[in-house]
């Protein structure tokens, strides 16, 4: 009897878990899931003031620099001066709007060249802004400025100098 129990308790066993198998193969689950987007304003920047160096006074025999600050402040180096008559110096200045609180980068030019028209040329560099390299958009807008360093030769040429063409801000959402 013993042996019988153990081949019929073997029976049930195999019976089971061939059942078990069975009910694992054929259960299967799914869910669902829904797609969404959300459509941001656009970012955009436009100009509202260009930038002006001012008056500048060049040494015959020295070279040097004009920094305008974005906040419309200059100062000199080398055998640059600023004269009292001090012309309508000013940073450059950019509106940017887009999506109200929304963060965005600030590139900058590396330089830009401006002439006389003729062959006489200086070259603007070190462009800084205020933000300086990201911004906030709060309430969907903000004012950049944009200053830079005037690279002016000794002896450099009198007359009035500007870009052939314009430098160019770049913003673009974080």
């Amino acid at each position: 009897m013993r042996k019988s129990n153990i081949v019929k308790l073997a029976f049930v066993m195999a019976c089971l878990l061939a059942g078990a198998n069975e009910t694992y193969a054929q259960q299967t689950a799914s869910a669902t899931a829904t797609a969404s987007a959300t459509i941001i304003t656009p970012i955009a920047i436009s100009k509202t003031a260009d930038m002006n160096f001012g008056n500048i006074a060049v040494s015959s025999s020295s070279a040097g620099t004009v920094v305008l600050a974005p906040a419309g402040t200059r100062t000199t180096t080398g055998g640059v001066t600023l004269p009292a008559t001090t012309g309508s110096p000013a940073a450059a200045a950019f509106t940017v709007t887009g999506q109200g609180s929304y963060t965005y980068a600030i590139t900058l030019p590396s330089s830009a060249t401006l002439s006389d028209g003729g062959s006489n040329t200086m070259t603007v560099n070190t462009f800084t802004s205020n933000p300086s390299s990201t911004g906030t958009l709060s309430s969907g807008t903000q004012n950049i400025t944009v200053g830079a360093t005037l690279n002016v030769s000794a002896g450099q040429a009198t007359g009035s100098y500007t870009t052939s063409s314009p430098f160019t801000v770049t913003v673009n959402y974080n």
